[in-house]
């Protein structure tokens, strides 16, 4: 690979390392090479094009309260892909790769601009994930990659991510349960941070650039620092929260980029609030957001959850949480926090919710997402209530646009990333009494088909198993026995 020290501003998911380990199933980077074509994140209206269900389409109403958490980065033909191995092959520039990038970047804000979304977010698109980026943002460069500080350029990156001739790379692990892998930050009482990346308040101007106000997104301090894990040579008891108030200076100075930049919004993930925290843990919510407070007014401020519930007292420690504006939190797999949230939620307080299902490709049903929004509409009020994906999008398929030769009742049943921005659209469209009835229409048809197709339900297969399970029922040996 090619020792480029190009300053990175941008893109995409947990790609593996040398051999570019695991994506989502929908996009593999050991699929056999294939010839990328010009980027498309449109839906064309052709004879050949997914029925109106699927289709982008265009609406003037962004006042709409609609949100997407992220976005696929690969591209819909796997173009980062291409362009990520052809770099590292030496066989294209920095240049080439970062206007690969660019022009992914642009093509789903402005999709999203297009589909309705109001929440657009920024700095999600990564070269390899979001929690490397903010290695490199706060400047938590193992000593072994030789940073002699400034802005960190792609030689140390992916020499963090991938390693080189010289030294290894740094571990990779598992984001929460999910395909994707993270690049585990380093830490210990010696480490010196620094501002040493700003792909996010680049981003943010990138897209601002193109008309679209974006909310940029960052790993939140606590949730960074419990994904760490102590350097080679510190003690593994070592407090890794023990660091927050050295990387707080960092956000701060990140903060008040983006405030200058323009950004009204600016998007904290802190996934961690769905684990078991410690007493000591879930403090550090307080300490840290308390210290950030000051840097943060006159911006409105999302905490962003998802892949669980919240449990009940992290719900109340982060909804306690001075100068938030909003609280985001999945609400696909996260069912219980629907009762916390009829329990109590703070007066005048935003709540993103997300309740279109951002891992799988299953189109969503819409009627029960409904269900779910109109039950928490008194608590929360309507203007104070968004539409949200249930996390990252980052997770299913791109667009099945591109999938014209799926057997076309199947294709029905599915939504990939681009058609669950329009389905949180159609979903905030209908709260603020624009409903889009031959959306729903389609959508409940397709759930249908599902339900009752032979392909689904296999009425030998249920006869078989039935009989099978009545069989042992009645016999003297216990099921287990005989297995």
């Amino acid at each position: 690979m090619s020792q480029v020290s190009s300053p990175i501003f941008s893109p995409f998911t947990s790609l593996g390392r040398k051999s570019i380990g695991s994506l989502s199933f929908a996009f593999s980077l050991r699929s056999p090479a294939a010839t990328p074509s010009p980027l498309s994140l449109r839906f064309p209206i052709s004879p050949s094009s997914p029925p109106p269900f699927t289709r982008l389409r265009l609406t003037s109403l962004r006042t709409m309260a609609s949100h997407i958490v992220g976005y696929p980065r690969m591209g819909p033909k796997r173009e980062l892909k291409f362009a990520l191995e052809s770099f590292w092959d030496g066989k294209s520039s920095a240049e080439d790769l970062q206007k690969v990038s660019k022009d992914l970047r642009s093509s789903i804000w402005k999709q999203m601009a297009e589909a309705g979304i109001k929440y657009i977010p920024s700095n999600t698109f990564s070269y390899y994930d979001q929690v490397l980026d903010t290695t490199a943002m706060i400047g938590a460069v193992p000593p072994r990659y030789g940073w002699k500080g400034g802005e960190i350029g792609f030689d140390v990156y992916f020499s963090m991510a991938r390693g080189n001739a010289s030294v290894p790379a740094m571990e990779m692990t598992k984001w929460f349960d999910t395909n994707y892998h993270y690049i585990v930050p380093e830490l210990g009482p010696d480490v010196k941070f620094s501002y040493a990346s700003h792909k996010a308040v680049d981003e943010y101007k990138e897209a601002k650039a193109l008309g679209v106000d974006t909310v940029p997104v960052l790993v939140g301090p606590v949730s960074y620092l419990l994904l760490s894990k102590p350097a080679k040579g510190v003690d593994k008891n070592f407090s890794l929260l023990s660091l927050l108030d050295k990387i707080i200076p960092v956000y701060k100075q990140v903060v008040s980029d983006l405030k200058s930049a323009g950004a009204t919004w600016i998007q904290f993930d802190e996934p961690k609030l769905v684990m078991d925290l410690e007493a000591h843990e879930l403090k550090a919510f307080t300490l840290a957001y308390s210290e950030l407070e000051t840097s943060l007014f006159g911006l409105n401020v999302l905490i962003e959850t998802y892949f669980a519930d919240v449990p009940a007292e992290a719900y109340s420690v982060l909804t306690s949480l001075k100068g938030i504006t909003g609280f985001g939190f999945d609400l696909v797999r996260g069912a219980k926090t629907i009762d916390l949230i009829k329990g109590g939620f703070p007066s005048g307080k935003y709540l993103f919710a997300g309740v279109v299902d951002g891992r799988n490709i299953w189109a969503n049903d819409l009627a029960a997402s409904l269900e779910v929004l109109h039950s928490i509409e008194g608590i929360v009020g309507k203007d104070k209530l968004v539409v949200s994906s249930s996390c990252s999008l980052l997770h299913t398929a791109v667009d099945l646009v591109n999938e014209t030769k799926l057997d076309k009742e199947i294709k029905s049943w599915l939504a990939f990333a681009a058609q669950k921005v329009l389905e949180v659209n159609a979903l905030a469209k209908e709260l603020s009494g624009h409903k889009d009835q031959p959306f729903f229409s389609a959508n409940a048809t397709a759930l249908a088909s599902r339900k009752s197709s032979p392909r689904v339900t296999n009425q030998s297969v249920q006869i078989a198993v039935s009989d099978f399970f009545t069989y042992n029922s009645n016999s003297r040996h216990d099921i287990y026995y005989a297995c």
